[in-house]
């Protein structure tokens, strides 16, 4: 189901709880959302959608896929740089420090767990959405 975009900042700030099985409609939700947005948006958190739970999505660009994450961990990290980002939830861009190269620890829909290198735009898109995850506002 495609939810509205919060742009609550009180609530934005909020850390997320972890996510549980049950929550998997919630990643739904933040596909279907995402497609919805695709033109104006590359990644979203569950808070953005009114959701206080660790679920990100992201499309790095390919195609219509999206890729769901469900309670991320970031585990190790290298390259640091500033990027300019913007955010569906907030008006205009900011600054933000950014790292190359990420690996990430996450479940997916069958709460298998996975361990994942990424690199470049997906990397910077899943930092900015765990960014969410933690309250920071981006």
């Amino acid at each position: 189901m495609i939810r509205p975009i919060v742009r609550d900042t009180f609530f934005l700030s909020q850390p997320s709880d972890d996510a549980q099985k049950e929550d998997v409609q919630v990643g739904r939700d933040l596909e279907d959302t995402l497609r919805a947005h695709r033109k104006e948006c590359v990644g979203l958190a569950a808070n953005m959608i009114g959701v206080r739970k660790r679920v990100i999505v992201m499309n790095p660009g390919i195609g219509n896929f999206c890729l769901v994450m469900y309670n991320p961990v970031l585990v190790e990290k290298e390259g640091a740089y500033r990027a300019e980002e913007g955010c569906l939830s907030l008006p205009g861009t900011r600054v933000a420090e950014r790292f190359r190269e990420i690996e990430v620890e996450y479940q997916d829909a069958q709460w298998k767990k996975h361990r994942m290198r990424f690199s470049g735009f997906a990397a910077q898109i899943i930092q900015h959405e765990m960014d969410h995850l933690n309250g920071i506002l981006i």
